[in-house]
């Protein structure tokens, strides 16, 4: 390979590659949506369907999640399924292992699927106040000025 068919080779590669252009990166979505009968199970189906780059829809009518895979955006295919004017979330929940507290009041939720509760942020978080602090000193053995009835 010559001089020509290194510079041809380049010229071609680089004439091939599109700037500017990236390509998604291939995503699964998961979304709560409220449907009530097979009806409202087809036309989400079908209107997922539609948006582009959508490879597959998967609908569990039980846990009222729809799946959707492909080469999509979440918010694209959030504003597809509200177009339906169905309520429409994204999926809520995660397994309680993941969680450090499950049982935390923002965390559990008496809806969520076996073995899942609610997606919370790090800071909603069981916290001590200066208040309990006080009581905890206040019983305490290191304290000199304790409560004697302890």
């Amino acid at each position: 390979m010559g001089v020509a068919g290194t510079l041809e080779y380049f010229s071609d590669l680089l004439s091939n590659v599109k700037k500017g252009k990236k390509r998604k990166q291939m995503q699964t979505v998961a979304l709560k949506v409220r449907m009530d009968c097979e009806g409202c199970e087809r036309k989400i189906k079908s209107v997922l369907s539609g948006v582009k780059g959508v490879k597959s829809v998967d609908v569990d009518m039980k846990q009222q999640k729809v799946t959707v895979t492909g080469y999509v955006e979440p918010k694209k295919v959030l504003k597809a399924a509200q177009s339906t004017k169905k309520k429409v979330e994204m999926w809520p929940y995660v397994p309680y292992t993941l969680v450090a507290n499950p049982y935390v009041s923002q965390a559990y939720d008496k809806k969520a699927p076996a073995n899942h509760v609610r997606a919370v942020p790090v800071t909603a978080t069981i916290s001590e106040t200066t208040m309990d602090d006080n009581y905890t000193n206040m019983f305490s053995d290191d304290n000199p000025n304790a409560c004697s009835i302890m």
